[in-house]
């Protein structure tokens, strides 16, 4: 009789195994990922056309539009993104039918088992890891385009080893990770624009005058055609509507379903960015079903049910954001702003963040729109921030600030409170809390 066959390991198990492969929690390189790919016979260069997109903020939010578009206009589009929410499945989305599918379980674990197979026990991180295993994935399964998310910085980026690119996209460029990518706005944005390719269009939002003057260099440097907000294109809001203007002409647009006058510029973002490379024949229907329906977790997103909601007060609004530097926190606040001039709300603030941010620089936002700050830890991440030296950081800034065991607990207190009008409560500070908090709440992203 045979010996039954051994259960396939737990994905969660799977990944905390590869993560001690190389126990450092980020050591920016290209050596070990150039050697991996070769040892999986390349499987980058095996990719359908790829759109490369780096950045501070908004690079995930652009990446939603791009793909709402593509798929809109009938294409097939693989999807890579980091860090998951949730299931880490969420980083790998495969183009087989209209709106893609996230990898299922045993398909991804069996891809990352090839790639730790080929990787021969050598120091490798847990996102070069994925890397591969996204470019292994993509290769295999036939589609028109891949959608290509920067994870941190861009020159020494595990994704920056794309030879071609269709395009090269810069999203808002703004301080974060200076421990690994320099302490000025001039070092963070030579860090981003290295992933522009020689002779490949460069698309950029917006950007502080020392970040454009970085890019704009390196474009020239590289003969990469430059295609900047505020220059090759504009965006506009008017009359609640999106207008997107280029040489080409016009576009009146619905708004975009993700809330905030920042989610305009992602969406001009990606529509730059596919009418500048032209590669795809994409009529004004497309484009408008593309910004109307794209989908972006914890990024202001409300929720309306599940088990924390009904855990806030009763007739309370609650928003999920998980912005976490200064530059996040403030656009978080000026769609607080707009929500507030809608509809007049008590707006409470619940905070959990990790050690290595600047609480203080990414509350100030809210300063001007709140006094009281609940401070929170972050479930199973020892790096995440005190809550008491959270609260510090609130009080240094005049705020009310209360410490809470959870997030369920802070709403439990605030459904104790009496308010005349019931409140708008804001969960924010960290990718890693918003994840917690959709898997508590029972509505993880599909």
């Amino acid at each position: 009789m045979n010996a039954p066959a051994a259960k396939p390991q737990p994905l969660d198990q799977l990944i905390a195994r590869l993560s001690a492969l190389h126990p450092r929690q980020i050591d920016l390189s290209l050596d070990r990922m150039h050697r991996l790919l070769a040892a999986l016979d390349h499987p980058e260069r095996r990719l359908p056309p790829v759109i490369h997109v780096a950045g501070t903020n908004g690079k995930g939010s652009t990446v939603a539009y791009l793909r709402a578009i593509l798929e809109a206009a009938g294409l097939r589009v693989h999807v890579f993104t980091s860090p998951y929410l949730v299931r880490i499945n969420e980083c790998f989305r495969l183009g087989r039918n209209k709106g893609g599918v996230l990898v299922d379980d045993d398909e991804l674990r069996g891809t990352l088992e090839h790639c730790e197979r080929a990787n021969k026990g050598e120091p490798v991180t847990i996102f070069e890891i994925e890397t591969a295993a996204a470019f292994c994935l993509f290769a295999r399964h036939p589609a028109d385009v891949v959608l290509l998310e920067v994870g941190l910085g861009g020159r020494l980026d595990s994704t920056n080893v794309i030879a071609a690119p269709l395009a090269t996209v810069i999203a808002p460029v703004s301080m974060d990770h200076t421990e690994f990518l320099g302490n000025s706005l001039t070092a963070i944005a030579g860090e981003k624009a290295a992933i522009i390719k020689r002779n490949v269009p460069v698309v950029c939002a917006e950007q502080a005058p020392d970040a454009m003057a970085v890019i704009e260099a390196q474009a020239g440097r590289m003969r990469a055609p430059l295609h900047a907000a505020g220059q090759q294109w504009h965006v506009s809001v008017e009359r609640g509507r999106l207008v997107y203007q280029d040489e080409r002409g016009l576009m009146d647009l619905a708004a975009p379903k993700l809330f905030g006058r920042h989610q305009f510029d992602n969406a001009g973002l990606a529509i730059a960015t596919l009418r500048a490379i032209d590669a795809f024949k994409i009529g004004m229907p497309a484009f408008e079903a593309g910004i109307v329906n794209a989908e972006w977790p914890a990024r202001m997103q409300r929720l309306v049910s599940g088990a924390l909601v009904d855990q806030g007060p009763t007739g309370c609004e609650i928003w999920l954001d998980g912005g976490h530097n200064a530059e996040g926190g403030r656009v978080t606040a000026a769609a607080l702003g707009d929500l507030e001039e809608r509809v007049s709300r008590p707006l409470v603030v619940i905070a959990g963040m990790m050690a290595n941010k600047d609480a203080g620089a990414f509350l100030a936002n809210f300063a001007g729109l709140t006094r009281h700050i609940m401070a929170v830890p972050i479930p199973g991440r020892g790096n995440a921030m005190p809550p008491d030296r959270l609260a510090d950081a609130a009080r240094a800034l005049g705020m009310r600030v209360e410490n809470a065991a959870s997030v369920e607990a802070a709403l439990q207190t605030l459904s104790r409170l009496a308010y005349e009008v019931p409140p708008r409560i804001l969960i924010t500070g960290s990718l890693y809390l918003a994840g917690h908090v959709l898997a508590v709440n029972g509505t993880p992203p599909a």
